[in-house]
């Protein structure tokens, strides 16, 4: 029998029943990812599997380097050949790390490959692999359709000009919805003076709007709202090491704005007031239109400062952070609550040991408007394989209501991602399936189907307001 089966991870039979009757079918909906919108806008062709199977995928990179693996061969100037033997190498020293599972599932499911990934059938999986690429169906696009993937929710910047969206959107060949998702992150930093300025500057260029002034900056950042709604946007992103919660009034952050504008240097506790003041409104501008806010809390980032140096931000070197995240969340969500602006929100949490405190205060703040309204986001990047995602669905299910759950997400660069919705509809048919033999489910289809069928698809299709392509 192969490794990738047609029932891996499913135990029982109610699970399996479940997976291949009722979650494996489903079109997806990745609400959350960091794809390149010029890769789908110019349908992008990958040269060859080192190219679409490691460029840009940190998760590797980490395990790269923990195999002994020179930096040349990995983010370097090598060979792709070399970098892809290099990977080929390290996948058996995976063994129980969810990549040996991830790269087993994208070879079958992308390629048709069931060998096991070694040095030796690495030569073998080169030529069919470059063979098969060579093929129309994976381009960029050609893959978005082998997964019937409807809805691509990129992560751009207010300054950025979505000129991919624009273009995709008039191109009748991409069948998938690119949206774009508004992320300010750069205008919460001003205490880096310099990078501040310039971001505003650009802002200004691209809105249009003078950013001399901090109503002028909330003029622009509207506009910019404005424009990624007209492009199909529906949601927001902020990551965080945890929320900002010192509240002041327009007058202040104005001036600490203004402080800032002229080259002055501001405080660690002035900047926390500025993005607090700033968050507030973002949450206004998501509340007026209907949109979903995401919160990415947690993340340590940038660790190793030699390395991000030498090879910059997101290639490996963050880490689960050990932030307070209850009292400044819950002001937060509260101030935004208070003022009948709390939109509808997910909440992603990278520090397990944090699940119960996410799961109770989704809890807090869920008002009768909204199914789900505050969501207990799926296991986020050092917690999105199979023990943490149980963590995240077991705490869901003790403190809220799984069946309202939205469902998986990629947040990925990569578009071999896509068999990571499969892995987390197996997870989840595998986790109802044993309840049902168990008894701790009533052992009726009826029930429990329809909500496992709710979780991978028609939640996120209801909770976000799309406009599904047909």
């Amino acid at each position: 029998m192969s490794f990738i089966h047609d029932d891996f991870i499913l135990q029982t039979d109610t699970a399996k029943r479940l997976y291949h009757e009722v979650a494996k079918d489903n079109p997806i909906i990745d609400y959350h990812c960091h794809l390149p919108p010029e890769d789908v806008a110019q349908d992008r062709r990958f040269r060859n599997i080192a190219d679409i199977w490691l460029g840009g995928d940190h998760y590797k990179w980490r395990a790269l380097r923990t195999n002994g693996v020179d930096e040349k061969l990995i983010t370097g100037d090598a060979d792709d050949y070399d970098k892809f033997m290099a990977w080929c190498k390290t996948v058996p020293a995976t063994l129980r790390n969810p990549l040996y599972h991830w790269s087993h599932l994208e070879l079958v499911r992308y390629f048709g490959i069931d060998d096991l990934i070694s040095e030796k059938t690495a030569p073998a999986i080169w030529e069919k692999a470059n063979t098969l690429l060579a093929q129309d169906d994976f381009s960029a696009n050609g893959i978005l359709k082998k997964f019937d993937v409807k809805v691509v929710c990129t992560t751009d910047d207010p300054t950025d000009t979505l000129e991919h969206h624009v273009a995709a959107a008039k191109d009748p060949n991409v069948t998938t919805g690119m949206y774009p998702t508004f992320r300010p992150d750069k205008a919460l930093k001003i205490a880096d003076t310099a990078n501040f300025n310039t971001w505003c500057d650009k802002l200004a260029e691209v809105s249009g709007i003078d950013t001399g002034s901090f109503s002028g900056l909330k003029d622009a950042l509207k506009q910019r709202h404005d424009f990624f709604h007209s492009l199909g946007g529906r949601l927001s992103d902020h990551g965080l090491e945890k929320c900002f919660c010192d509240f002041v009034d327009d007058a202040t952050a104005a001036s600490i704005f203004d402080a800032a504008r002229s080259g002055k240097s501001v405080t660690s506790e002035q900047a926390d007031q500025f993005a607090s003041t700033l968050m507030v409104y973002f949450g206004q501008l998501d509340s007026e239109k209907g949109w979903t806010k995401q919160l990415h809390v947690g993340a340590m980032r940038n660790n190793n400062t030699r390395l991000f140096n030498q090879i910059g931000p997101d290639t490996g070197f963050d880490s689960i952070g050990d932030y307070p995240q209850g009292v400044a969340l819950s002001r937060y969500l509260d101030r935004l609550d208070m003022d009948d602006t709390l939109p509808k929100v997910v909440i992603y949490n990278l520090n397990p040991s944090d699940n119960y405190l996410m799961g109770t205060m989704i809890g807090n703040f869920q008002d009768g408007s909204i199914a789900g309204k505050i969501q207990f986001g799926s296991g986020w990047w050092f917690l999105d394989q199979k023990e943490a995602m149980e963590l995240q669905m077991n705490t869901l299910s003790n403190l809220g209501l799984l069946s309202k759950f939205v469902g998986m997400l990629t947040d990925s660069r990569s578009f071999l991602s896509y068999p990571r919705h499969e892995y987390f509809r197996r997870i989840l048919c595998n986790l109802i399936g044993n309840d049902v033999e168990q008894g701790l489910i009533p052992n009726d289809w009826d029930l429990y189907a329809p909500m496992v069928k709710d979780i991978c698809y028609n939640n996120a299709a209801n909770f976000f307001g799309f406009e599904i392509p047909s």
